[in-house]
């Protein structure tokens, strides 16, 4: 995101807020009693032995996703009461307007169609009198076009050799989307084709990321929108430098180098051919932004059919979203209980717990999606809400999960709701491993809700001064999410559960889930930090904390410095 001038920046009318504050709806007050009065002494085990058809009620499937969330501290009670709550805060109206192209970015003036980077060829979205999916179909032919050169060994870099490396540059959503991807589907990429993800502005990182690697064989693609993002072109620059050193000819860059941009000027003067250039648009935010030229290196990975196939999953979860009913809505149901355990019961946090290997970057994508969209303490008509926003989003894929931080997750302090998720169908099949690694998620799910009392503990022949430290109390909350198999197909549907769960959370909270302004100050402090280490002649402005640390950074250094500037 571009930082303005603050007497650059016109503020656009504020028409999706809500005029009635939060805590003041009726089903808000509603839920506030109905925890009082009842929902905080539940018990799990009690809900399931009045109701033997729970397990079954409390669920909901479509896409090919099926949601078990019976495991929560809620009955039919709480999620009409929450369903409510969502008519109030006019979620619907809010979809629509989504859909619709509206600039529901309130604070950015733009609308918000990550969803119309997967609509199908021929549908029509006209923003500001343009057809949208035209635009987005136009460049996904020339990314097919690209990729399909660069996997045929088509496309030969500068001494006349086939591409087999392919190094992202990017930060951010340029960086986790792309990534968690491929790692997702790696069992459906191009083996002789290797995928390198180079974010960090470490020097150390892009040296990492190289030192194997032969540069007469490996394309970069770099992916800033505006190709002045300072980690990016940073990295960029350094990796040209390599390149150019390695091949011994600057000529070299425009075999070498992609970029996913809308500067053509600035990547032009880069060295990168206008031909290898792939754009984008301002509707697209970085964490939402896989779907589209970013997922370049994605679609060279997995290839442009199982690109597509990707699209096709997220365009079916925006469709179930669009126009499934609250009840049965699988994004609006996960995204209301996270309203109830971070406002109600004052849940913090909470776990992702994918039980696959391939999903183990998915935590980490969706830290990104949620806390920098929901991250925030000013609602969309600049008032400072009274109520708690975004949960911290963490978690790791299961079995590593269980010999890390379940201990905490069942025998802590703190209340964490997890979402746990796991395959019916293993890509790669080895003996009974697939169903021990799925008998371990449902073990999970199951002694998180319903424990393991004393009685219990005693009845195993525990010492009795060990039976406390053995008492699981249970009543720790859970969904469990079921899918056939992990395909492009099904991990399209998954993220834009997600995506959208993340939206229903931000309409609830009426804030602004688009924009990330909380990013901008570091930033800009960061440049004039810069050179001051750079440059010590320069006085220090700072607080006497950041001055301190930055004269001990500049007593360290100065040999270093020198040295590079002789």
């Amino acid at each position: 995101m571009t930082t303005l001038p603050a007497s650059d920046i016109q503020l656009p009318l504020f028409i999706y807020t809500q005029r009635e504050p939060l805590t003041e709806k009726s089903a808000w007050v509603a839920l506030d009693e109905h925890y009082r009065d009842r929902a905080r002494h539940f018990q799990l085990e009690r809900l399931f032995a009045i109701d033997a058809k729970r397990g079954e009620s409390m669920a909901a499937e479509d896409v090919g996703i099926y949601l078990d969330y019976s495991k929560n501290l809620a009955t039919a009670e709480t999620m009409a009461l929450l369903m409510q709550l969502a008519r109030q805060c006019g979620l619907q109206e809010r979809i629509d307007a989504m859909f619709r192209g509206d600039k529901i970015n309130n604070t950015e003036g733009r609308p918000v169609l990550h969803t119309a980077l997967r609509k199908p060829a021929g549908t029509r979205l006209v923003v500001d009198g343009e057809n949208v999916v035209a635009q987005v179909q136009e460049v996904l032919g020339r990314m097919a076009g690209f990729a399909d050169r660069v996997r045929s060994g088509q496309w030969l870099g500068h001494t006349g050799r086939p591409i087999r490396h392919v190094v992202n540059i990017g930060i951010g959503g340029s960086d986790l989307g792309p990534m968690m991807a491929h790692e997702a589907l790696r069992h459906y990429g191009k083996r002789d084709i290797s995928m390198h993800f180079l974010s960090d502005v470490d020097g150390a990182a892009l040296l990492e990321t190289v030192r194997t690697l032969p540069a007469e064989q490996t394309l970069f693609i770099v992916c800033s929108k505006t190709f002045t993002t300072l980690e990016t072109i940073t990295n960029a620059h350094a990796a040209r430098d390599w390149l150019v050193a390695q091949l011994g000819d600057a000529k070299a860059v425009s075999r070498h180098f992609a970029g996913v941009t809308t500067n053509i000027k600035q990547a032009a003067q880069f060295g990168i051919d206008p031909d290898n250039m792939f754009g984008f648009w301002d509707w697209v935010g970085g964490r939402y932004s896989m779907t589209s030229a970013i997922g370049l290196s994605t679609m060279i990975a997995i290839g442009p059919e199982n690109f597509r196939e990707l699209l096709r999953g997220f365009h079916a979860m925006d469709e179930h979203f669009r126009t499934a009913p609250p009840e049965k809505n699988l994004p609006v149901i996960l995204g209301m209980l996270t309203i109830w355990y971070s406002n109600f019961f004052g849940a913090a946090s909470r776990a992702v717990l994918p039980y696959s290997q391939y999903l183990k970057r998915l935590p980490a994508y969706l830290q990104q999606l949620t806390m920098e969209s929901n991250g925030k303490h000013i609602t969309v008509n600049g008032e400072t809400v009274n109520y708690q926003t975004s949960p911290v989003y963490w978690g790791d894929n299961g079995i590593n999960g269980q010999h890390s931080f379940y201990q905490m997750l069942h025998q802590g302090t703190q209340l964490v709701p997890c979402d746990f998720i796991g395959f019916c169908k293993p890509l790669e099949q080895s003996g009974d491993q697939h169903e021990l690694l799925m008998a371990n998620m449902f073990a999970q799910t199951e002694a998180l809700a319903f424990g393991k009392s004393a009685t219990q503990v005693r009845g195993e022949g525990t010492p009795e001064e060990l039976v406390p430290h053995r008492v699981f109390d249970g009543n720790r909350p859970s969904n469990s999410m079921l899918i056939d198999k992990l395909t492009p197909y099904s991990l399209g549907t998954l993220v834009a559960l997600y995506e959208h769960s993340v939206f229903t959370q931000g309409v609830i909270w009426n804030i602004d889930s688009f924009d990330q302004w909380g990013v901008e100050l570091g930033k800009v402090l960061a440049k004039r930090t810069a050179s001051q280490l750079l440059d010590h002649r320069q006085p220090l402005h700072h607080d006497s904390s950041t001055n301190a640390l930055i004269r001990r950074f500049r007593n360290c250094n100065r040999s270093s410095l020198q040295a590079r500037v002789a």
